[in-house]
């Protein structure tokens, strides 16, 4: 199995940046994508961010140019990087892993960490 274990969330005003991380252990063969959702009170669970073998990356329209996903392989660690941040972007941000892209661009990943929260005044 794999464990999640997130780092980074926190309070920050709007225009400022977070770093969130994320890091893996366990049985890490063949998990081939990673990547963050988030879900705002009231409002449904999004992919915020996904990486994935081959140096993949997605990111879902309202970051992007703002937010940055990047891995440490050899540390099974995943980042986001999130500068320019707005009041919207306000959330519950979890850490994802599958063996499959497909299941977490669906919103189906094996694996999720504990969530962190991040919140953003206006």
């Amino acid at each position: 199995q794999v464990q999640l274990v997130e780092s980074g969330g926190g309070l920050v005003q709007a225009g400022g940046s977070l770093r969130l991380s994320c890091a893996a252990s366990g049985l890490m063969f063949g998990i081939n994508a990673m990547g963050w959702y988030r879900q705002a009170p009231g409002k449904q669970r999004e992919l915020v961010a996904v990486s994935a073998f081959g140096g993949f990356t997605n990111y879902v329209d309202s970051v992007k140019g703002r937010f940055t996903i990047s891995r440490d392989n050899a540390k099974n660690t995943v980042f986001l990087q999130m500068n320019s941040l707005k009041p919207e972007d306000t959330a519950i941000y979890y850490c994802v892993a599958d063996k499959e892209l497909r299941a977490v661009l669906e919103g189906g990943p094996d694996y999720w960490g504990q969530g962190t929260q991040v919140t953003v005044s206006s």
